[in-house]
């Protein structure tokens, strides 16, 4: 029987960067934008706060861009803070990549497993679905859904008892099955 579990997002995560005022390496942000537009172009930032001395630094979203090319729709979102937007536009990586930021998903996400009662089966096959863009060890989830060690998940990778087309080692944030044979 198939299993189905699914790793959702409890929070936005938090953002890696130095903060300008004290050591802190860490911001997060409330979904706070500020829009500013001058003639016919327009300029998008999304706030964050230092966790340590809540100082406000701001993430480049839009620089420089034609007002008329932004769906109304997005600026709707904009002005209104929205912060399903703010999580969208942190797992973007030309955002990331423009503001040379990093998230931090520690304590951000949850395994849901849909109350697994197969799991003293003598062999069960799990698909692992992934909601948002979270990258995390396979082993951790395996072991998280299947109340078991790291150590031990590690051992039945080693032993061929559990098995998947994917590399079960590093961090995946995409969807992906795998089977445990007992």
């Amino acid at each position: 029987m198939l299993e189905n579990w699914v790793v959702e997002p409890v929070r936005v995560p938090l953002i890696r960067r130095r903060c300008h005022v004290c050591a802190s390496d860490t911001f997060r942000t409330s979904g706070k934008f500020r829009v500013n537009a001058n003639h016919k172009l327009i300029d998008v930032w999304l706030l964050a706060l230092c966790t340590a001395c809540g100082e406000t630094t701001k993430l480049t979203v839009m620089e420089r861009m034609n007002v008329r090319s932004v769906r109304p729709e997005l600026l709707d979102r904009l002005h209104d803070n929205d912060l399903r937007l703010a999580a969208e536009l942190l797992q973007d990586p030309v955002v990331r990549r423009r503001n040379r930021i990093a998230l931090d998903w520690d304590d951000a996400w949850r395994l849901d497993t849909g109350g697994s009662d197969h799991l003293d089966d003598e062999a069960i096959d799990v698909s692992i679905r992934f909601a948002a863009r979270i990258p995390v060890r396979p082993v951790r989830l395996i072991a998280e859904g299947c109340g078991l060690s790291r150590a031990e998940v590690e051992k039945l990778i080693t032993d061929g008892k559990l098995v998947s087309a994917v590399r079960l080692s590093g961090k995946l944030s995409g969807d992906f099955t795998f089977t445990l044979k007992r």
